[in-house]
């Protein structure tokens, strides 16, 4: 490897793009073209980094496998960065069994943060956390420890466990520092910005107020019967409880509105309200009970236990699609549907409504569209995003 190559590699691995592009940018060979792919990854031109690593990763003979297996992990991270999570995984579990085998255990380790950051952001927790324990920490270099640490942070939060997410970013911070990498010193900074806003609203009794992440777990942790209107669950059981008004009754009227979206009521309507209503009291039937009233239903918890409600931090109909976004990236609809779990369909009706009221915008067009939205201001998203709650 020639001192020029060395050297913008060195640039690279310091996040100094720029100083990268001014030794390699003239140039076409297979390590110079891998090299100023980074670099515009970096920079943020995704499209031309995707472009330029496939390029080299034809340019590489057949003998140089572990340089194309390099460029396979490069374009896992920019279809990362750009929020397309379709990308062949198999491909990139491939290419870290190849670099494992030739001792370039740095490559090997990002490749798995790679697929472990995927899992995170389409909801697959326990699989994250699998591939986080196939990892020896101890090889891991400071920008390695410090991506491992955002990692297990953002499962911590996903799994409302705010202590742990505290300790996991102090960690990160350090070996961010230790890195002298700053777009990775920024990134800790903003995951840290998100645990002191408000995720959630509490309602009990009438009243509401903003709750934190942490101070969401310590409610979950206690005995009051949390209706988590964000995850549609009962505290940690997958119970669907669309309810607000305890100690008082709901109106029929309002849980079909609520339920089916029906604003002219007919029999039909309460049929099904009432075939609903009898499978949430056998779902509920071990905490609560649900009877009616002359004007609904009310819940009544058994035992002595306050029933709280764990609001949206704001109120909004495609509050979920809004939370993805709301990152800062650009997403795919198709990556929007995979995250979410729902139909491509449903995504993009939703995606039409929030660019029609000004809430998100699109970019390309076609397979080549893109959307993103700037993130709710004052308020996080954590509680929104797909997993299950402690316990589950």
């Amino acid at each position: 490897m020639d001192s020029l190559i060395t050297a913008a590699a060195r640039a690279l691995a310091t996040g100094d793009p720029l100083g990268a592009l001014n030794r390699v940018a003239l140039r076409d060979d297979a390590p110079a073209l891998a090299l100023r792919g980074i670099a515009m990854a970096q920079l943020g031109d995704l499209n031309r980094a995707k472009a330029l690593v496939r390029r080299a990763a034809r340019a590489f003979g057949p003998r140089e496998a572990v340089a194309r297996a390099r460029c396979v992990v490069a374009e896992a991270e920019i279809a990362l960065a750009s929020r397309n999570l379709a990308w062949p995984t198999k491909s990139l579990a491939a290419a870290s069994a190849l670099l494992e085998a030739h001792d370039d255990r740095a490559n090997a380790a990002h490749a798995r943060y790679l697929e472990a950051r995927r899992l995170l952001l389409i909801g697959r927790l326990d699989d994250a956390e699998d591939k986080l324990a196939q990892l020896d920490l101890s090889a891991l270099t400071p920008a390695l420890r410090a991506i491992h640490e955002l990692t297990v942070a953002g499962i911590s939060m996903r799994r409302v466990r705010a202590r742990a997410a505290y300790a996991a970013l102090a960690r990160a911070e350090e070996a961010a520092r230790w890195a002298r990498i700053p777009a990775l010193v920024a990134e800790v900074g903003q995951a840290l910005a998100v645990l002191d806003t408000p995720a959630a609203r509490l309602i009990a009794r009438g009243e509401e107020r903003p709750l934190l992440l942490e101070e969401v777990e310590t409610l979950l942790a206690s005995k009051a019967l949390v209706i988590d209107a964000c995850r549609n669950l009962v505290r940690e059981r997958n119970l669907l409880v669309p309810r607000e008004a305890w100690p008082g009754d709901v109106s029929r009227d309002v849980l079909l509105a609520r339920a089916f979206g029906a604003k002219h009521a007919d029999e039909s309507h309460r049929a099904r309200l009432r075939v609903e209503i009898g499978r949430l009291r056998r779902l509920l039937r071990a905490v609560a009970r649900v009877s009616a009233t002359k004007q609904g239903f009310a819940l009544a918890p058994r035992g002595v236990r306050e029933v709280v409600v764990l609001a949206r931090p704001v109120e909004e109909r495609h509050a979920p699609v809004l939370a993805f976004l709301a990152d800062g990236e650009s997403w795919s609809g198709s990556a929007l549907a995979l995250a979410l779990g729902a139909s491509q369909r449903t995504v993009q009706r939703a995606l039409k409504e929030l660019a029609g009221a000004g809430k998100v915008q699109s970019s390309g067009r076609g397979r080549a569209r893109r959307w993103m939205t700037p993130p709710l201001p004052g308020f996080a998203t954590t509680l929104l995003l797909t997993a299950p709650l402690p316990g589950g």
